[in-house]
C-alpha cells in the first residue's frame, strides 16, 4: 500500500530563487541517502539525515540535491528495485520526512530531484505478483515481458539477451515461462507497450511534483523500449558491446514517444521544473536525441566520465559534446564520479584504459591531485555539472571492502559488470572520530577505512588548499563570474603538448593533464589553481596534474 501524504501540498518552488533557465549552468550534488546521513543510529542514512545536513550543501554552494532512489524495496539492488513508487522505505523514513526534506531544501535555496526507475520494477511489485498468480495468458502478464521458453520442452530462454548483471537476461518461473529482466532477476522489465504502463507512470510523476519536487533523474533512460520480436544478439560477450553499439534492448528510438509525453506533464507545473537522463548511447550525438526541446533538460555525459586524464582525448570529448547538444539547443552535462563507478580520485590513481570499474587503490597522491584538476577543468566548462557526495572530500573508492559486507547484487552474480560498485557507495566521514566518524551515532552499512577521519568536512573545513575549500571556492566563483556556467562553446588556446587552454570572455582556463612541468602564459590575476604554480616575467610554470583559472580583465 502507498503511503497517505497528509501533510498540505508543498508549494511549487517555494522560496527557492526564481532564476530562469536555472538548469542550464547548474551544480547539482548527488545524495546516495543511504551512505549520506544516519539520523537514527541504525548504520543506514536517511532522509532525516538528508534535511538535517541540507546547510553544508548550501554552504558548499551547490544549486540542487538529487536524491538516489528512497521509495519502498525489498533493497535487491540498493533500492532500484521498487516495489511502490508512491511509498517511502521505513528504512529511510516516510512520506513525512520526504515533505520535510523538500520544504526544508527550498526554505535554503536548493531544489530536490528524485530518482525515477521506469525500466523494471521490483518482482514484489503488486503487479508483478499478481502476473505471477494469474499465470500465462494473463491480462497482467502484458504489462511485463513474459514468453514461453525455446527448446523441446520450453527449457531454453526466449532469446540470448545477457543481463547486465551477469548470466541470462530471464528466468523461468513455476509454471514454465519465462520473464525478462535486464539486470537483477528481482527486477522485472515493464512492457512499455502496453498503455497502462505509460499512465501509471505519468500518475507517478504527478504525485511527486504536487509533494514540490523539482524534477526527476530517470534511470536507465535508454531503456525501456525493446526492439519488436525480441530479436537474438548473437554475440555471447554483450556487454563489451554496451555503450558502443546499438542493441535491441537500449536506446530505441521509441523510448523518445514516452518523453515527450512525460513532458507535456512536466510542463504543467510552474517552477522550472527538470528531467535528467542516464542514457549510455553509443554516442554523444545519439545522447543528444534524449534533450531535444520537446524532451528532457539534460543528459549525463558519459562519454566524458569515461575519458582518460589526457589533453587530447578530453579535448575531443569536449567538442563532439559542445558540437552536438548545440542543434538541439541543450546544456552540456559533466560528470566525473556517480554510484555506479569507482571514484575519479582512484580511477585517475591507476594507468589508463582499465574503464570505470577498478579494483586497485593505485597512487593515492596522483589520484588526488589529478581529481582536483579534473573537477576545475569540468567545472570550467559550459553547462551543467554533477557532483557525486564525497568527492568534495577527495575520497578515494574502497577497494578492500570484504566479501562478506558486499551488497551489489552483480558481485554474486558471478559474470556481467565487475560487482564492486559498493566501494563507491561507503558512508561518507563528518568528523574526525567517532564509530562512523559523524555519519550517525552507530556503525555504518559497509566499513569506513581508519583514514576517514582525516577526510572527513570536520579535518577539512578552514584548512587552506584542502580539497573540500577547492570545491568551496571553485562554486562560489562559478556564482560570481558571469563567463562561467552556461554556455554552447569555448575559444581554445594555443598549449603545449599535454596541456588543454581555452577561454570563455574574459575567463581562462588551462590544464596540465601531463606528468611534468609546463610553462605556459600567465594569462591574468589567478582566480583558483588546484596546485602550487609559480610566475615571473608574464609566463606561470604549471606542475603536473594541475589546473589553473584566470582572469584576465
Amino acid at each position: 500500500m502507498s503511503q497517505q501524504h497528509s501533510a498540505a501540498p508543498a508549494p511549487a518552488i517555494a522560496t527557492v530563487a526564481r532564476r530562469r533557465d536555472w538548469w542550464r549552468d547548474a551544480v547539482i550534488y548527488q545524495v546516495y541517502p543511504r551512505s549520506f546521513a544516519d539520523s537514527n543510529g541504525d548504520g543506514m542514512g536517511d532522509l532525516e539525515g538528508v534535511r538535517a545536513r541540507l546547510p553544508y550543501l548550501r554552504d558548499l554552494g551547490v544549486d540542487a540535491v538529487w536524491l538516489s532512489p528512497f521509495y519502498a524495496s525489498p533493497q535487491a539492488d540498493a533500492g532500484y528495485d521498487v516495489a511502490d513508487y508512491r511509498a517511502v522505505d521505513p528504512m529511510f523514513g516516510n512520506l513525512l520526512d520526504a515533505d520535510a526534506l523538500i520544504r526544508a531544501a527550498h526554505a535554503l535555496g536548493l531544489r530536490i530531484i528524485v530518482d525515477l526507475v521506469p525500466n523494471h520494477s521490483s518482482d514484489q511489485h503488486e503487479w508483478f505478483k499478481r502476473a505471477l498468480a494469474e499465470g500465462p495468458g494473463s491480462p497482467s502478464r502484458d504489462r511485463y515481458h513474459f514468453r514461453p521458453g525455446k527448446g523441446e520442452n520450453g527449457e531454453l530462454p526466449p532469446n540470448d539477451w545477457e543481463s547486465i548483471f551477469g548470466g541470462p537476461a530471464w528466468t523461468r518461473v513455476a509454471d514454465g515461462e519465462w520473464y525478462l529482466h535486464l539486470f537483477a532477476p528481482e527486477q522485472p522489465d515493464f512492457n512499455w507497450e502496453h498503455p497502462a504502463v505509460g499512465d501509471e507512470f505519468r500518475s507517478i510523476l504527478r504525485f511527486w511534483l504536487d509533494m514540490g519536487v523539482d524534477g526527476f533523474r530517470i534511470d536507465v533512460a535508454h531503456g525501456l523500449v525493446k526492439a519488436e520480436g525480441l530479436p537474438d544478439i548473437g554475440d555471447a560477450d554483450q556487454l563489451k558491446l554496451l555503450g558502443n553499439d546499438v542493441m535491441p534492448f537500449f536506446d530505441q528510438d521509441g523510448v523518445h514517444e514516452v518523453y515527450r509525453q512525460w513532458r507535456h506533464v512536466l510542463d504543467e507545473y510552474a517552477g522550472e521544473r527538470i528531467f535528467v537522463a542516464e542514457a549510455w548511447t553509443p554516442t554523444v550525438e545519439r545522447t543528444a536525441h534524449y534533450v531535444r526541446p520537446d524532451e528532457l533538460h539534460q543528459a549525463f555525459n558519459f562519454q566524458y566520465l569515461s575519458t582518460d586524464w589526457d589533453a587530447k582525448e578530453l579535448r575531443a570529448v569536449i567538442d563532439r559534446t559542445l558540437e552536438a547538444m548545440r542543434p538541439v539547443g541543450a546544456p552540456a552535462t559533466w560528470v566525473l564520479s556517480n554510484h555506479d563507478v569507482t571514484r575519479h580520485a582512484t580511477r585517475f590513481a591507476n594507468p589508463p584504459g582499465l574503464g570505470t570499474q577498478i579494483r586497485t587503490a593505485g597512487d593515492r597522491e596522483l589520484g588526488l591531485r589529478r581529481a582536483r584538476a579534473a573537477t576545475l577543468l569540468m567545472l570550467a566548462l559550459p553547462g551543467s555539472a554533477y557532483v557525486y557526495q564525497g568527492e568534495e572530500l577527495g575520497l578515494p573508492d574502497v577497494v578492500d571492502l570484504p566479501d562478506e559486507v558486499r551488497q551489489d547484487p552483480a558481485y554474486f552474480r558471478g559474470a556481467g559488470q565487475d560487482g564492486f560498485r559498493d566501494g563507491c557507495r561507503v558512508p561518507i566521514p563528518w568528523t574526525r572520530e567517532g564509530s562512523s566518524y559523524g555519519f550517525g551515532g552507530g556503525g555504518s552499512w559497509l566499513p569506513q577505512p581508519a583514514s576517514w577521519g582525516e577526510l572527513s568536512v570536520e579535518a577539512q573545513t578552514g584548512v587552506a588548499g584542502s580539497t573540500l575549500e577547492l570545491y568551496r571556492a571553485a562554486l562560489a566563483a562559478r556564482h560570481t563570474q558571469p563567463d562561467l556556467g552556461a554556455g554552447d562553446g569555448v575559444e581554445w588556446l594555443r598549449a603545449p603538448e599535454g596541456v588543454l587552454a581555452f577561454r570563455r570572455g574574459e575567463f581562462v582556463c588551462v590544464a596540465n593533464t601531463g606528468g611534468e612541468s609546463v610553462t605556459t602564459p600567465a594569462y591574468g590575476r589567478v582566480l583558483l589553481a588546484s596546485g602550487e604554480l609559480t610566475e615571473a616575467d608574464g609566463e606561470a610554470k604549471l606542475p603536473a596534474d594541475t589546473t589553473v583559472w584566470w582572469i584576465t580583465a
